[in-house]
């Protein structure tokens, strides 16, 4: 009688080259593990960890046992200097976070910087990321997006942090703690109005859900008060201004100083959306000018 699935392809039995990787590892779901990062975790002389349990618990499941080392914001001026060594002296090394994909809100851009610095290679292991699949169900433009981590904890700090962000046309994505998502939904409706959003939680686990909903609504929302379980928080961008006549001359003035008219006019209309034949005829005016 033939298995319910396939068994999985064998481990690579290619040397794994020296350096330092970066390792994807699952954000729930421990089939979300790529086989890839198996061969690299398999091959691995050090396992750095945020956290050494939660990495045990991974190789644990896959039947591998490695070192594993302990490297967080806590214990980096301590294991990050080992850690270069070991490079320099030709070992391979494999960083992983609690979850998903290393410094992505996460330590590591100080190990990747002084590992490059030294001359030693460092290899991207892709996979998980909770941003890119929050982003990829949220029901908000994927086209531009920024993500800004964790907000500040205190309401004062949180609203000037949304406000500096206020203006930029893109989807925003934020990582947010339980204890905090209804303070923080009720501070960011209060300062982008009413734009689409969405909460993911639990991404790939048992209990996933993504509530779709304006800000307002999803502050006012009484499933947002302290929900378990890691979080993303998404906010659509908001919407565009028509271009004005004086944003049109503005645009244009400086377009002239590289472009003949013409050229100056399709430029300008391809960045506010405007009828290239009107922004031609005054580019022709303020060329006379």
């Amino acid at each position: 009688m033939s298995s319910r699935h396939p068994p999985p392809p064998a481990l690579s039995d290619v040397p794994l080259e020296p350096g330092l990787y970066i390792v994807a590892t699952p954000i729930g779901n421990l089939r979300d593990i790529t086989l890839r990062a198996l061969d690299v975790l398999a091959g691995a002389d050090l396992v750095l960890a945020e956290d050494t349990r939660v990495a045990a618990k991974l190789l644990s499941a896959y039947g591998l046992s490695k070192k594993v080392e302990r490297y967080d914001e806590h214990s980096a001026e301590r294991s990050g200097p080992k850690a270069l060594a070991l490079l320099a002296e030709g070992a391979r090394i494999a960083l992983v976070s609690d979850a998903g994909t290393p410094l992505v809100s996460d330590p590591g851009f100080r190990l990747v910087r002084e590992a490059v610095a030294q001359g030693s290679a460092v290899h991207p292991i892709p996979g998980a990321s909770a941003l890119l699949a929050s982003l990829s169900v949220a029901g908000l433009p994927t086209d531009r997006f920024l993500f800004a981590g964790f907000p500040p904890p205190k309401s004062a700090a949180r609203r000037a942090f949304f406000e500096e962000l206020a203006g930029i046309r893109a989807t925003l994505v934020f990582f947010e703690g339980g204890s905090r998502l209804a303070s923080s939904l009720a501070d960011m409706a209060a300062v982008f109005g009413p734009r689409e959003a969405a909460v993911a939680r639990e991404l790939t686990k048992l209990y996933e859900t993504v509530t779709r909903a304006t800000l307002d609504e999803l502050a006012a929302d009484p499933k947002m008060d302290f929900p378990k379980g890691e979080l993303v928080v998404l906010v659509g961008p908001g919407r565009e201004e028509a271009a004005t006549a004086a944003d049109a001359d503005t645009a244009l003035k400086d377009a002239l100083t590289r472009l003949k008219p013409a050229d100056a006019a399709a430029e300008v209309a391809k960045a506010l959306g405007l009828p290239r034949r009107d922004l031609y005829r005054r580019a022709m005016e303020l060329k006379q000018k």
